[in-house]
């Protein structure tokens, strides 16, 4: 099998049709092929079995079907089950299956790495090696929603872009993933169900408005002045609050799809009864839906410590009586580092 030969999996169901017919087969052949590869995700052409030897024989010889393999499992006390993915090239991403009562969530990588370096966060610690592609983002969803059938015999519920990468930065190819994963010949999910997470890239928040995407957003806010978000989020330094509330609300007035704020607490930085007033402003400025407060996963890199739980409940109690919408997020695989700002590849 030759690296150089084209993805099949990147090729459309005309081409595919185009292909067959070059080779004198018949054109429905092209639509089972479609069908093992998005309906079926056959991880190889053997595994292709209504079509004859020869025929797997010619494709592997003209083609390659790179998938994503699980290199690594491990399962939490609560049931959160994390899975550590190998890549074609022999990157590492690793992707988590979140289990409550009323859903099941995947929380999918977009980057092997990520380059924007929150100091808080364990992926933003390692270098940007690569983006994925859309076939492998799609594989990701597909292994975990087979893993929420065999553990729990439920399909996925939700999907949350807040694993590895920054999404934005991977534009295409996360917008092309959810396509598939919200295809009726794919995953056939909703995509109110889909929630993709940024760091905050303005001119990206931009172009999800202009493309009219159906999926929600969410904004990792983590601080709520431009000067205490700059010191834990470079990315700040280029893409400031005022240009990211512009931006929010330009998606929603483009898309009117739902908004939400990522916001961990971090002891003595970001807790206080200001913090909270901040918070609070940004929250009126935008049409959001929901506050996600978040618990702080320590991380071996950075000296952040979550409050204790009398300030981060006043915390919480401040913003409900100033009638913000908020969630405390318990962190659920904090005991396999799978839980939100953990994720690394350490094994």
């Amino acid at each position: 099998m030759k690296s150089d030969n084209q993805n099949i999996r990147h090729l459309t169901l005309p081409a595919l049709q185009e292909y067959f017919s070059s080779i004198g087969e018949k054109p429905f052949r092209a639509k089972q092929v479609y069908e093992w590869i998005w309906l079926r995700h056959a991880q190889s052409f053997e595994a292709m079995t209504n079509l004859s030897k020869d025929l797997r024989t010619k494709l592997s010889e003209h083609f390659v079907l790179p998938a994503v393999k699980v290199d690594a499992v491990q399962q939490s006390n609560d049931g959160t089950i994390k899975s550590r993915f190998r890549l074609h090239d022999n990157h590492l991403v690793e992707g988590v299956l979140i289990p409550t009562d009323s859903r099941q969530t995947a929380c999918v990588s977009s980057q092997v790495g990520c380059s924007l370096s929150c100091k808080f966060c364990a992926t933003g610690y390692m270098d940007r090696k690569r983006n994925l592609d859309y076939d492998e983002i799609f594989d990701e969803v597909a292994l975990i929603n087979q893993q929420a059938m065999e553990s729990y015999g439920k399909k996925l519920t939700n999907i949350v872009f807040m694993g590895m990468g920054e999404p934005l930065l991977n534009y295409k190819n996360v917008l092309k993933a959810i396509e598939r994963i919200t295809a009726p010949d794919g995953l056939a999910m909703s995509p109110k169900r889909i929630t993709v997470s940024t760091a905050g890239v303005a001119k990206m928040i931009r172009q999800l408005g202009d493309d009219k995407v159906r999926f929600n957003l969410a904004l990792s806010l983590h601080a709520a002045n431009d000067k205490k978000r700059s010191e834990i989020m470079p990315i700040n330094d280029s893409n400031n609050l005022k240009e990211l509330i512009d931006a929010l609300n330009y998606f929603y007035k483009e898309t009117g799809n739902e908004i939400s704020f990522e916001y961990i607490l971090f002891k003595d930085f970001n807790d206080s009864k200001q913090d909270a007033d901040e918070l609070i402003r940004i929250f009126r400025q935008v049409p959001a839906d929901l506050v996600n407060i978040i618990e702080y996963n320590p991380i071996d890199m950075a000296l952040f410590r979550k409050p204790d739980a009398k300030t981060a409940e006043e915390f919480m109690e401040y913003l409900s009586k100033n009638k913000v919408n908020a969630r405390l997020r318990r962190s659920r695989g904090k005991d396999i580092d799978a839980a939100c700002g953990q994720l690394a590849n350490k094994g």
